[in-house]
């Protein structure tokens, strides 16, 4: 494999090569030297942010000191030999050409002055932001590129304020002890950023990884298999960057199988509900570049059309929050730079907000990796925002948003649905929603909120016996630290389960704590959103337009399992995309263009 060897040197190292070999033969720094696109990492030293820097060509008079002969001719007495009779010297004139040297004053022009732009801002303020770059400068022999932030061109700045050669790693990685499992875990997933020595992305597939330990071994394609107990560490190499991570698989073999013995609540549904399939749905898109005409200035409502009650005003959404409308800069073809507005699932804690952004079809494939976004909801602005990637919000109004932006680095996302925010941390459920529900681990990632950096990742697995009954998990909630509930369709028997799902250190217990005896949707639409409300103790199960409220009995308020009501909105076939609830209040996420939007009534 071509990771575990030579890494692979990627399109921008190559590019990065060959400018410096024009710089080296090239004598005219005041051209910017072109580099493809790439993933610029911050570093944590801070340095100044220019609007632009040019090498001018300045008139500037300079005195120089050129010396000529000059001729000119004297008159000089010259003694004759002969003297007179009385016996003097006799004298005569005669000319005589002489030389002598002379200073003359000239003037020239100089072009060896740089002159920075204004200074915008320091390196410091775009340390969790989402930076690129396609050129740079060389000024005294150090490179400054100019940089875009969250998809807006910036500026210039010294490359001193990357992360250079760096390596960022997860530095603990947990698994169940899984016999069953015929992939293992990914080591790239470990991976938070990899750069070069001018501190560019590089793509996981180029960095060197190495296994060291009596009992596991890394595959040729990078997977190290987690059917038996042990531990190893692994180590990240590229040039000079160099990271290790410690991986323990645990050793109970037994951890987590649990029974699903809970009897499912019967459900007689008023009518056979069916909705439309994803791909009749609106496809309409945010553009990666705004401009007046593509933002939305005014908020959307949408009443629901039809309850279980039949009261056709018994719930209602409505715009709180338009998002960016990509936050990278034109031109990011390859998913590593590109930060996408289509979101595939929300959640809040207070007025921190966190979305899964995936580019669009990326959910379905096996590895989906994507980038996760923290919004400070506090400073939000509701259409403004949607502006960020372009220049027509004054810099400093610009600054205060980014300021209350965080964007992940790269990493797996699966689904991107299974999310959950806590006071300090950020978790995904990382499955694979094409799985066919296998027996093979379920991966659990944290990113620390300060950073939006993974600091953990677990495995976990949950069969009904043994192997051959697994439940994987398309749609979770985190709801703290150490728990998570979970959804699971059981399609042969045409009903959904509700599992709780507990950590203790780095081990997990499942238990089955409520079924719906129900598909719900009768015509197999994949499930949009999973949450729980802890206020009024109900989950709710988003489809296409769909919003399902059923009781979780969790704290004896509802009977879990029972469907209370659900509600259908038609919002012009823009699907949902994630659920998320805090307290009592309930949000709800919509793509084409991508905003959140807060329920009304439902919970009433």
């Amino acid at each position: 494999m071509r990771r575990f060897a030579l890494g692979m040197m990627t399109s921008a190292a190559l590019m990065a090569g060959l400018a410096s070999r024009v710089q080296a033969s090239s004598k005219d720094y005041s051209k910017s030297t072109k580099t493809d696109l790439v993933t610029k990492i911050m570093g944590n030293k801070s340095y100044q942010v220019y609007s632009s820097l040019k090498l001018e060509e300045v008139t500037k008079k300079v005195k120089t000191k050129t010396k000529e002969k000059k001729k000119y001719t004297v008159k000089k007495k010259v003694a004759v030999k002969k003297k007179s009779k009385k016996g003097k010297t006799k004298y005569k004139t005669v000319k005589q050409v002489k030389y002598k040297w002379v200073t003359k004053t000239a003037y020239k022009n100089v072009k060896k002055k740089w002159k920075f732009g204004k200074k915008l801002t320091v390196s410091a303020d775009f340390r969790y932001a989402h930076v690129q770059s396609k050129s740079y400068k060389v000024k005294d022999g150090k490179r400054y590129y100019y940089i875009y932030v969250n998809g807006r061109p910036v500026g210039y700045v010294n490359e001193k304020a990357f992360a250079l050669s760096k390596a960022n790693v997860v530095s603990q990685v947990s698994l169940v002890n899984n016999p069953s499992d015929s992939v293992g875990f990914n080591a790239e997933d470990a991976i938070n950023y990899v750069t070069d020595q001018h501190g560019s992305l590089v793509d996981n597939d180029s960095v060197e990884i190495s296994c060291k330990s009596a009992e596991l071994n890394i595959s040729d394609t990078g997977y190290v298999s987690s059917r038996k107990a042990g531990t190893a560490v692994l180590t990240f190499k590229y040039g000079k960057a160099k990271a290790t991570s410690k991986l323990t698989v645990r050793g109970d073999a037994k951890e987590g199988i649990s029974s699903a013995d809970v009897t499912p609540v019967k459900t007689d549904l008023p009518e056979k509900i069916t909705t439309w399939s994803a791909r009749d749905g609106a496809r309409l898109s945010s553009s990666s570049t705004i401009t007046s005409k593509d933002a939305v200035s005014s908020s959307h409502k949408y009443w629901a059309t039809k309850t279980m009650s039949g009261n056709a005003k018994g719930a209602d959404i409505e715009t709180i929050f338009y998002h960016p409308a990509v936050l990278s800069a034109p031109g990011s073809s390859n998913l590593e730079a590109k930060v996408s507005s289509a979101v595939q699932g929300i959640d809040f804690y207070d007025n921190d907000l966190v979305t899964s952004n995936l580019d669009l079809g990326q959910a379905d494939n096996w590895e989906a990796r994507g980038h996760m976004v923290y919004y400070n909801m506090r400073k939000v602005k509701k259409y403004n925002w949607q502006l960020i990637p372009s220049k027509m919000l004054s810099f400093n109004t610009w600054l205060s948003y980014i300021k209350n932006i965080k964007v992940s680095p790269y990493m797996k996302l699966g689904h991107g649905q299974s999310v959950g925010n806590t006071k300090k941390y950020v978790y995904v459920l990382a499955n694979w929603n094409r799985s066919k529900n296998w027996s093979n681990s379920q991966e659990l990632i944290r990113v620390k909120k300060s950073t939006m950096e993974i600091d953990k990742i677990w495995t976990f697995k949950v069969w009904n016996g043994s192997a051959k009954n697994p439940r994987i998990f398309l749609n979770a909630d985190v709801i703290d630290d150490n728990t998570l509930l979970a959804l699971f369709h059981n399609a042969y028997k045409h009903r959904y389960e509700y599992w709780k799902i507990s950590r203790s250190g780095d081990s997990f217990k499942a238990k089955e704590v409520g079924a719906t005896g129900s598909d719900l949707i009768s015509n197999s639409a994949e499930v949009q959103g999973f949450v729980w409300n802890s206020a009024y103790d109900v989950y709710y199960i988003a489809f296409n337009d769909y919003l399902f409220k059923i009781g979780a009995g969790l704290d004896g308020k509802t009977d879990a399992g029972k469907l209370l009501n659900y509600y259908k909105f038609d919002t012009g076939r823009r699907e949902f995309e994630g659920l998320s609830s805090y307290g009592p209040e309930l949000y709800v996420n919509l793509n084409h263009p991508t905003e959140t939007l807060k329920v009304n009534h439902i919970t009433k």
